[in-house]
């Protein structure tokens, strides 16, 4: 274990605050990521990287992930950067640049630079994709209900608009195997199937589902299959095509730390053809991703904020980062569970789960629990309250700059809170 105080002045220096020196990187070389997670002066130094509220603890992070102030830095400086250049910038760099940045993603993403474009948000990537398809009366679709509520709405669009058909299945909350999962999505498949959505996080409480099964089946039945990727990417440690995703969306200000306005959407080479663009764009072949990514002006310092936010999140590694965000979930949850009173949404099974968990107390509903949480213990948090899906409790989501002592408050919080 390294000494705090040497770890946090080796990482002060440099453009990104994060420069890995030869003894930091020996140190990280021998020990190995699940080691390291618990490995406080480590994470403490990391925690360096960000400025942080005094006057309370933020545990939600699964909305917006805090920029890390090397990147924040940096995307001030871009944002000065055009707004002096202007009009200039636009006509001679900006495309380029978006190219070189939209291909540093799709190494990260582990597909080709010709499948992957840059959009604001994973709404809009799995809308895009959902309002895409060339819909027939009868035709249908799979979710669960466990999806999120923009993409459910847009699925409800399309029926209302094609006549198509939506099935809605249900998930266990604490599954006892993979298969049990991809059972229930397959007993909603019919030869009238063209679409199959599926979370790779679900946002509702942190289960971490088996796409690359569940995408097997579908494929076995002719069924594409588009993947919600917001809460994975740059938390799990994984490559798009491993998940056998036809169509991945995911959102770059959540677990990269990359400025609000950015997201990703994968469409496998052979999938792009057949899409309709939202927006009509006649510069680009049918085939050719870029199609689907008339954007208008955009803000593009984001643009640029991004590969300032790959080099943050590369010089930690995201197998350390995945095993950090494992471990400080369960820090807290293994205790919670023994509390009286208390119910986990998230199954214990490690390889189910990673930074994101949800909570509940009997007798309280998730909104009264979340404002006495933050109200007398000062820990900001959200209220998830989905009866359709079967979930009512709080979302915790802590992040790199969480300490175990802020997770002890929060523990403690719990059991004050339970007593009651």
């Amino acid at each position: 274990m390294m000494q705090k105080r040497e770890f946090i002045r080796t990482l002060a220096g440099g453009a990104l605050g994060l420069l890995i020196t030869p003894e930091m990187a020996d140190h990280m070389a021998r020990v190995s990521p699940r080691a390291l997670a618990s490995d406080e002066p480590f994470w403490d130094a990391i925690r360096a990287s960000y400025r942080l509220p005094t006057d309370y603890i933020n545990l939600e992070s699964g909305y917006i992930s805090m920029q890390a102030q090397p990147v924040l830095e940096a995307f001030i400086g871009h944002v000065r950067m055009l707004n002096a250049e202007a009009a200039h910038y636009l006509r001679t760099v900006m495309v380029p640049n978006k190219a070189r940045v939209q291909a540093r993603l799709a190494a990260m993403a582990g597909c080709g630079a010709d499948e992957l474009i840059i959009t604001r948000n994973t709404t809009e990537s799995l809308d895009t994709v959902i309002s895409g398809f060339d819909w027939a009366p009868g035709d249908e679709a799979v979710y669960a209900s466990h999806d999120y509520g923009a993409m459910i709405d847009q699925f409800k669009l399309q029926a209302k608009r094609y006549g198509m058909v939506n099935a809605v299945v249900h998930l266990p909350l604490h599954p006892k195997s993979d298969d049990e999962i991809v059972r229930i999505y397959a007993a909603a498949i019919t030869p009238r199937t063209r679409l199959l959505m599926v979370c790779h996080v679900v946002n509702l409480t942190g289960q971490v589902l088996p796409v690359r099964k569940i995408a097997e089946m579908a494929h076995a039945r002719g069924v594409a299959v588009m993947v919600d990727g917001a809460h994975a990417f740059a938390q799990i440690d994984f490559r798009i095509p491993d998940t056998g995703a036809d169509y991945y969306g995911a959102s770059l200000h959540k677990w990269l730390g990359v400025p609000l306005g950015a997201g990703i959407l994968y469409v496998k080479k052979d999938r792009i053809a057949k899409l309709w663009p939202l927006f009509g764009d006649e510069g680009f072949a049918v085939d050719d991703i870029r199609k689907l990514n008339h954007t208008g002006t955009v803000p593009c310092h984001t643009d640029l904020a991004i590969e300032d936010a790959i080099a943050f999140h590369e010089r930690i590694g995201t197998a350390r980062k995945q095993e950090r965000l494992r471990w400080l979930q369960d820090y807290w949850t293994s205790r919670a569970r023994a509390i009286p009173g208390v119910v986990l949404n998230t199954p214990s099974d490690a390889a189910r789960s990673c930074a994101i968990a949800n909570v509940a107390v009997d007798g309280l509903t998730p909104a009264v629990f979340a404002k006495r949480l933050m109200d007398e213990h000062r820990i900001f948090t959200v209220a998830i309250n989905r009866p359709e899906a079967g979930i009512a409790g709080v979302r915790i989501t802590p992040h790199l700059f969480t300490t175990t002592t802020e997770l002890d408050a929060l523990v403690a919080a719990i059991r004050a809170i339970a007593r009651v």
